[in-house]
């Protein structure tokens, strides 16, 4: 998958296109909806497929002191992007000065003269250009004017429960509250956060159990606090290494049982196993499912013991999945 920083990065020969705009934070079923429909398209067309997104989120910019926590890092959302089998990718650095831009004019310049774009595929709720006042109505008439077709995607589709459906805003607040199961269902995946194996207090080692401890350029939205059972992927390691995806059971918060612990940690213990130097490795820890709260143990003993009784289940859950 190709990716440019601006349009004016084109290739003067991409040619033809069918092209989609959004922030795809999180990349849920309706993004993954949206992008079906783009690479349909574009195949049956015999064009390229490209996606528009902003970094960083036009919220952070225009408003920082509401702007939403970031789903997934921009690199893991390019990689889902190209798995969605999109060709291309351009990644607009969003500004203030940027987001001035007249609907007609980001229209124009962006799928009009940059991607030549023959299909526009939006959402039903798609904004776009100064104070967000272009939306699929506008959309459509600049198609007319301007000779391409724009297909609008329902992107909010319904969850099992009836109450909940496919947004960011439902993924950012699931995992906000630990329940991965519900993350999972809007995005069709585990939720992953990444980062730097780093040195910490070195504690799971001497009670038996080492960790990895996710250093502080970590991307990706850390849950609530609490013991998860999941995975540990190294991305550096070959695709047909057998330590490339590990069992682990996670641990993110303060540690309360020691006072000593100020900042939230994201730790994995890869499960049985005391042989790993992952020291300075960057490594993925996805989510399956929150076994329990943190909690302040009386003694280091039984927090070891009640350690054990989290390997257990994390061990019987993850052979499960």
């Amino acid at each position: 998958m190709h990716r440019w920083t601006s349009v004016e990065d084109l290739p003067d020969d991409l040619g033809p296109t069918v092209a989609t705009l959004g922030n795809f934070d999180g990349v849920h079923l309706g993004h993954q909806a949206v992008l079906r429909t783009v690479t349909d398209l574009a195949r049956e067309r015999g064009v390229a497929s490209v996606a528009v997104t902003f970094d960083p989120h036009p919220v952070a910019v225009l408003h920082p002191e509401r702007a939403p926590r970031e789903i997934v890092g921009l690199e893991h959302r390019l990689q889902l992007l190209e798995e969605a089998g999109l060709d291309g990718v351009v990644v607009i650095e969003f500004t203030r000065e940027y987001a001035r831009l007249l609907p007609e004019d980001f229209v124009v310049e962006t799928f009009v003269d940059g991607l030549r774009a023959e299909v526009v595929v939006v959402g039903q709720d798609t904004r776009f250009g100064l104070h967000n006042s272009g939306d699929v109505a506008t959309m459509r008439q600049l198609g007319e004017v301007h000779g391409f077709e724009v297909v609008v995607q329902h992107t909010a589709g319904a969850l099992a429960d009836g109450r909940r459906t496919w947004s960011s805003t439902a993924l950012r607040q699931a995992i906000a509250d630990g329940d991965m199961t519900l993350a999972a269902q809007i995005t069709d995946r585990l939720h992953r956060v990444s980062g730097t194996v780093v040195h910490g207090h070195h504690r799971g080692r001497q009670l038996g159990y080492p960790t990895a401890n996710l250093g502080p350029d970590r991307v990706g939205m850390v849950p609530a606090d609490g013991v998860y059972a999941g995975w540990l992927e190294r991305p550096g390691a070959a695709a047909d290494d057998p330590d490339r995806r590990l069992p682990a059971a996670i641990s993110v918060g303060t540690n309360p049982t020691f006072d000593d612990v100020e900042e939230r940690t994201v730790e994995a213990y890869v499960l049985d196993r005391t042989d790993l130097d992952l020291y300075g490795e960057l490594v993925c820890v996805d989510f399956l499912a929150r076994l329990r709260g943190n909690v302040r143990f009386g003694s280091v003993e039984e927090l070891t013991e009640q350690m054990a009784h989290d390997v257990d289940r994390s061990r019987a859950l993850l052979a499960e999945d």
